[in-house]
């Protein structure tokens, strides 16, 4: 019985339910995502034996809920930072104390959203459920993100997401690899690149929308004005995002109708994994499901709005620039649970799930997140474009670059994960010295184009 609500328990939320968790368990994991079934390692069975002696119907129901959402976790001892972040913006605490105690509560509490998602996914179906887990998947960093645009804070939005997309490429991936090659140094591990050679199309696709704006300013004479050129990349920018929007639903279409046979490697070894089968069934009901992601969502982002009004302040108080910050700390410590699954499945010699972790959620930053932020700027009439900046771009364009050349023949090794991590620690070496502000870097720019 443990990590398994009562029959009666959830069909009293929802008729539905039992009818829809009894369908086949190869059928229900088509509704899993790599990123659901990463997180998924780093859960822990409930113990409801307690609970259900208690008579109240109603008080049981919420403290079985209570147990599988809050303690079924492994980084349940997180979330105390949550209400000491939120007590200390009212009792006098530093910046830097509440933005680093943000910063640990979002963790447990990203784990947890690719939990409920993945509940809801036994209720809805797995496409349906599929596709709710892709558009929840990269939650924490879209709600960041659109609230740092609410305080005009373009420069955060752009370093936060490029560096997830790094983190993920470089540091999730190279960690991956490494310690998979160190577990299982007498076997070779392989993976299916069909998969991977998709992300990339779609990576290399969004980096060339980030290229163009960027080349507009070295293209341009000495007689054209900054004003004709901020407006030529705007507009490219807001163009490309609908086109990289657009590429974006066409993969979802690609992933989970059209191809879906495609990215069912990583399905084949769990079907004889007993922890993964003890997953395959809803611990609580829909609309609980429901209201504990609303809540979970709501408190992002509370703790998002304090990381974002705390970021220069913390910047100041620790040393490290905001670039650095946000392109290195940020993605590690929000991304933290995807993170540690990824390491676990490739110890386990399950590398199609890890690189479905690290490349699905590039891939969904780049071509979702990144361009979603710009239409909603354009909504909101603040002007932000894909023009990320020299060091960014060209970051950006190398990490992929590297990463493809790695995974290019379906095989791994330590070695392979090892080069990754040097060079994402080459770059957090380059954004740790960077000191120079945005609005310096853009003059010394303009300057040298026109002399």
């Amino acid at each position: 019985m443990a990590g398994i609500v009562p029959e009666q328990w959830s069909a009293a939320e929802n008729g539905n339910a039992s009818m829809t968790t009894k369908g086949s368990s190869r059928e229900l994991r088509h509704g899993r995502t790599a990123h659901n079934m990463s997180s998924s390692s780093l859960r822990k069975k409930s113990d409801l034996r307690v609970i259900q002696k208690v008579p109240y119907k109603g008080l049981k129901e919420f403290l079985a809920n209570l147990q599988e959402v809050i303690l079924g976790t492994k980084l349940a001892i997180l979330f105390p930072a949550i209400p000491v972040a939120i007590i200390g913006t009212y009792c006098g605490f530093s910046q830097s104390w509440i933005f680093g105690l943000s910063l640990l509560g979002l963790t447990p509490l990203a784990e947890r959203v690719s939990f409920l998602t993945e509940q809801l996914a036994f209720y809805t179906g797995p496409t349906l459920g599929g596709l709710l887990n892709a558009t929840c998947g990269n939650a924490t960093e879209l709600i960041i993100a659109i609230l740092a645009l609410t305080n005009n804070k373009v420069a955060v939005v752009k370093y936060s997401l490029l560096g997830s997309i790094l983190s993920n490429l470089l540091l999730v991936l190279g960690t991956s690899l490494f310690c998979g090659g160190i577990a299982n140094l007498r076997r070779e591990q392989r993976f299916d690149r069909k998969q991977a050679d998709v992300n990339f199309f779609l990576l290399l696709m969004g980096l060339l929308c980030h290229l163009l704006p960027l080349l507009f300013g070295y293209v341009a004479n000495g007689e054209t004005s900054a004003d004709l050129i901020a407006d030529m990349t705007l507009n490219l920018s807001r163009a490309s995002s609908i086109v990289m929007l657009i590429g974006y639903i066409a993969y979802l279409v690609f992933q989970l109708w059209t191809h879906r046979q495609l990215f069912d490697a990583q399905d084949q070894e769990d079907e004889y994994d007993d922890d993964v089968a003890e997953e395959e069934t809803a611990v609580i009901g829909f609309w609980s499901g429901f209201a504990w992601l609303v809540g979970m969502t709501l408190v992002i982002a509370l703790l998002s709005e304090y990381v974002v009004a705390t970021i220069e302040e913390a910047s100041e108080s620790w040393g490290l620039s905001v670039s650095f910050i946000s392109i290195i700390l940020l993605p590690i410590v929000g991304n933290a649970a995807e993170h540690a699954g990824a390491i676990i499945f490739a110890f386990k010699n399950k590398l199609d799930i890890s690189l479905g972790v690290a490349l699905g959620s590039a891939t969904q930053i780049g071509l979702f997140v990144v361009p979603l932020t710009i239409i909603v700027a354009w909504i909101l009439g603040i002007k932000m474009d894909l023009n990320f900046n020299v060091l960014e771009t060209g970051s950006l364009a190398l990490s992929i670059i590297i990463t493809a050349f790695t995974l290019q023949d379906g095989t791994s090794h330590y070695m392979k994960g090892l080069v990754l991590l040097l060079c994402y620690i080459i770059i957090a070496i380059c954004f740790f010295v960077d000191k120079l502000p945005q609005s310096e870097l853009k003059s010394i720019i303009l300057y040298h184009k026109t002399r």
